[in-house]
């Protein structure tokens, strides 16, 4: 039987990942090894993984982050000064959702979305 799942995102460097997270997103740290982070928040845990040869162009990791209060979350992140994706404001998509996305600091898109 399937329980959780835990997106594992490729990472630069682990220091300023692991600033990010804690200091912009206000994630805890689990976990800290060699070339491996895990952190959480809630009901959420994100691993990442040391991927040293990263091309930030051609990083396609992204997560899908559902949410309670998207408008909270929302204006906690701009509060913080945290930068939302260019195209990944907050607005309700066709399919339902209230949604918008930021980047991390190696292109990772967490996009966090709402059921109308």
């Amino acid at each position: 039987m399937l329980t959780d799942v835990n997106p594992k995102l490729p990472m630069r460097d682990k220091e300023r990942t692991k600033d990010y997270y804690l200091n912009n997103l206000g994630f805890k740290q689990l976990g800290d090894y060699d070339d491996y982070l895990i952190v959480a928040k809630d009901k959420i845990e994100i691993h990442f993984f040391k991927f040293k040869g990263l091309d930030l162009k051609e990083n396609y990791g992204g997560i899908y982050i559902r949410t309670d209060d998207i408008d909270k979350l929302y204006q906690s992140l701009l509060d913080n000064k945290t930068s939302i994706h260019p195209n990944g404001n907050l607005e309700i998509k066709p399919w339902g959702q209230k949604e918008f996305a930021i980047l991390d600091p190696d292109n990772n898109l967490l996009t966090f979305g709402q059921s109308i």
